[in-house]
């Protein structure tokens, strides 16, 4: 009777946690909120004044909204005009991205990520890591060939295609 009166108490135990578990998936996220400060070693999010244009979030590579055809290859850096460009936020599944490349001599020196999800503490635990390794990637390629974060495919598909947008306005 004891083992009957346990296993029935582990099983709602296990309910319990089950469905008190929250994850990230159900939850919305609002495009027009400003994200909270993320820690010191990662650039400060903030909405920039530039317009912004939303792509509809895909497991695959969503196209961006610059001038560059679906599927085609980034362009090349050099030559690039000096100056700072921001690029278009591009929605992902869980928030809206987008990147600041500053241009100097040709060359991109600098690149910010203006907006990224920040909305709860996993966005910020994934993002704390991946907005850091997307920076070197796009400084070392100088264009937006870039790998993906593994873990943060969402940010790192969103920030890929602003990173686009921003290069593609600083070659016009």
């Amino acid at each position: 009777m004891k083992k009957i009166v346990y296993g029935i108490l582990a099983t709602l135990s296990g309910l319990v946690l089950l469905f008190s578990y929250r994850t990230s998936l159900g939850e919305a996220v609002p495009t027009d909120v400003q994200p909270a400060q993320a820690a010191p070693s990662v650039a400060t999010p903030h909405s920039a004044a530039t317009p912004s244009a939303s792509t509809t979030p895909t497991a695959s590579a969503s196209a961006s909204a610059s001038a560059s055809p679906s599927g085609a290859a980034p362009a090349a850096t050099s030559g690039l005009t000096d100056g700072t460009f921001t690029g278009s936020a591009t929605n992902t599944r869980y928030g809206p991205v987008q990147v600041q490349i500053t241009v100097t001599g040709g060359k991109i020196v600098d690149v910010q990520a203006v907006e990224y999800p920040t909305d709860n503490s996993r966005d910020r635990q994934i993002n704390e890591r991946a907005i850091p390794q997307l920076v070197s990637e796009t400084l070392n390629a100088q264009s937006a060939d870039i790998h993906l974060v593994s873990g943060a495919t969402y940010t790192s598909q969103g920030y890929r295609d602003s990173l686009q947008s921003a290069i593609d306005q600083a070659n016009a």
